[in-house]
């Protein structure tokens, strides 16, 4: 079963050229023929907006001329009529002729309506060439005596002043403008609509009868608006993708009409997918073919020296190193299995000695873990027997009491840094460690402020020493020596100028007697300062202010003590010691 699946790899990788060429034609020609529908999507469209564009030249014209015509500028009633009459049937797509007055009533039309029968002022394209003097374009409207939808135009009649004396009229055929579209030659399968300023539907083809006068959906409005003069790829009115054209006509003509032409990318692409079709299937039948013929060679030539290999792997892997694959001979697998053969002979005659190394390591380890323990063990009875002699050969005096707590501090301090082998420590539990003895029953006295890290060696040893002179020193002189007293301890982690991380530690005291510096710096002083700065690097600042003695910490975190808890830049937590 592996071989066949590499057979078959084989023989996808030597398809994947003639994917990669099916690939780029199939991209060549979609890329090509998109560019074609969109050029034809908009040709077409502009061609529409052209043709409706001569069309309401054509209508203005025709406006312009009767508003010379004697029986139109006398507006008697029966002349009037009569003559509108002989237009019908000679202007197409005008199915409707009117005058009316400059207040809007209407004067004569080809019904033979009686004058001032009705008005036209409430009418848009009414007001607008009254306003203007000139040529105006209604929107989608149904007529108030035909009943029929349509397109009005409107010329101004001039007058003896500024203002006209009235407004001649036209109404369009819709009907006939979408037939004469549909006669026009648009692309198969392509779909047209115009619309008016509003987004009402004038013409469209096909199902004409049942999309005029409708609203176009506002997405569908909105996007046709927006991309005038531009090809789009957009939803058509029932939800089908269209590449759209969309045009409008000139601003002299029909300046308020949009056209869209949507053409369908089935359709346009319906020949490139058959051949991709095509070119698929003879793909798969090659590879078919391909693959038939690669089994059955590898059923002669492969198998066989495959599972000899396959045998004498599974038996090293099992620890038989003495197995061999008795492959040999000029062929690729003859060397192979020599080469395999080679390899294994290797690999038993180093056996033995690599499991001798690693008994040895063994062993090794466990005497280093050992002696560690057993060092561990003479360093705290050294420090107890220190603390003893300090203890028994002190005077009395408070040197003698303060040595023997820096020789306790010193021990707890090893005591913690042995629980993990001398890994480290983080600075929260060496802090709860120095304060132990101090916060029996009076936990509130303390407050620690900062997100606990964690500390190599020299660093749990130099800060445990410091935290221990300040509390000893607290206890006697500063703050914990007053019943209100009590000590905040805050820190967090910065970034320097040099953008390596810094340890910034505030020890602030209030609440106890006044703070009065001394005249001179004694030894806890300068192990203090001694501790930080030449053990560490780093600077120490004391405060000696009445309300209490503060103590500042800056120092440097060496590569080899960066901590994973902690990233520079986080948001420090508040915990009271308890």
């Amino acid at each position: 079963m592996p071989l066949t699946k590499r057979i078959v790899g084989l023989v996808a990788l030597a398809l994947v050229p003639a994917l990669a060429i099916q690939g780029y034609n199939e991209y060549a020609l979609r890329s090509a023929r998109g560019e074609a529908v969109r050029n034809e999507a908009m040709r077409a469209a502009r061609s529409v907006a052209a043709d409706l564009g001569q069309f309401g030249r054509g209508t203005r014209q025709v406006l312009g001329i009767l508003t010379e015509v004697p029986e139109i500028k006398d507006k008697d009633p029966a002349s009037c009529t009569a003559y509108l009459k002989t237009l019908l049937g000679k202007v197409p797509g005008a199915f409707f002729f009117g005058v009316a007055d400059a207040d809007g009533s209407i004067v004569c039309n080809t019904l033979g309506s009686a004058r001032g029968a009705y008005t036209l002022a409430d009418r848009g394209y009414f007001q607008d060439a009254m306003r203007t003097g000139g040529f105006a374009i209604g929107d989608f409207v149904t007529g108030r005596i035909t009943k029929r939808p349509t397109l009005q135009f409107a010329q101004a009649i001039p007058g003896a002043g500024d203002r006209p004396e009235g407004v001649v009229i036209a109404s369009i055929d819709l009907d006939h403008l979408a037939e004469h579209q549909a006669r026009a030659g648009l692309p198969p399968n392509a779909t047209l609509t115009v619309s008016d300023r509003k987004g009402s539907i004038l013409i469209r083809v096909p199902d004409h009868a049942e999309w005029v006068g409708k609203p176009l959906p506002p997405d569908f409005w909105s996007a046709i608006t927006a991309n005038r003069g531009k090809v789009i790829d957009l939803p058509g009115l029932r939800g089908n993708m269209r590449i759209t054209g969309i045009a409008a006509a000139t601003a002299d003509d029909l300046e308020s009409v949009t056209v869209a032409v949507g053409l369908s990318p089935k359709t346009a692409f319906a020949d490139i997918d058959a051949a991709t079709r095509r070119g698929v299937i003879l793909i798969l039948l090659g590879a078919f073919l391909a693959l038939a013929a690669a089994l059955l060679a590898g059923r002669v030539l492969i198998r066989r020296p495959v599972r000899r290999l396959l045998r004498a792997a599974s038996e090293w892997r099992s620890g038989d190193l003495s197995a061999r694959t008795g492959l040999s001979g000029p062929s690729e697998f003859g060397q192979l299995g020599e080469a395999f053969d080679a390899m294994a002979a290797s690999l038993q005659s180093h056996e033995g000695e690599l499991r001798s190394e690693i008994s040895h390591s063994h062993l090794l380890q466990e005497r280093q873990t050992m002696m560690l323990h057993e060092l561990n063990h003479r360093v705290r009875n050294t420090l107890a027997t220190v603390q003893s002699l300090a203890r028994q050969s002190r005077r009395g005096d408070a040197a003698d009491e303060r040595l023997e707590g820096r020789i306790l501090s010193l021990s707890k301090t090893h005591d913690l840094l042995s629980r993990d082998d001398w890994t480290g420590a983080s600075l929260g539990t060496v802090l709860e460690n120095e304060l132990a003895p101090f916060r029996e029953g009076q936990e509130d006295r303390f407050k620690l402020d900062g997100t606990d890290i964690d500390l190599s060696p020299r660093y749990v040893l130099a800060l445990g020493m410091t935290v221990h002179e300040l509390t000893t020193n607290a206890a006697k002189y500063g703050a914990l020596s007053a019943e209100e007293g009590r000590v905040d301890i805050a820190w967090r982690v910065v970034n320097g100028e040099s953008g390596a991380a810094r340890l910034a530690m505030e020890w602030r005291e209030s609440g106890g007697p006044p703070v009065v510096e001394p005249r001179r710096r004694g030894y806890g002083t300068r192990l203090i300062t001694g501790g930080i700065t030449h053990e560490l690097g780093g600077m120490v600042r004391l405060a000696f202010e009445p309300e209490g003695l503060r103590c500042t910490v800056d120092v440097p975190l060496d590569a080899q003590d960066r901590f994973t808890s902690f990233r520079p830049g986080d948001t420090t937590s508040t915990r009271t010691a308890a």
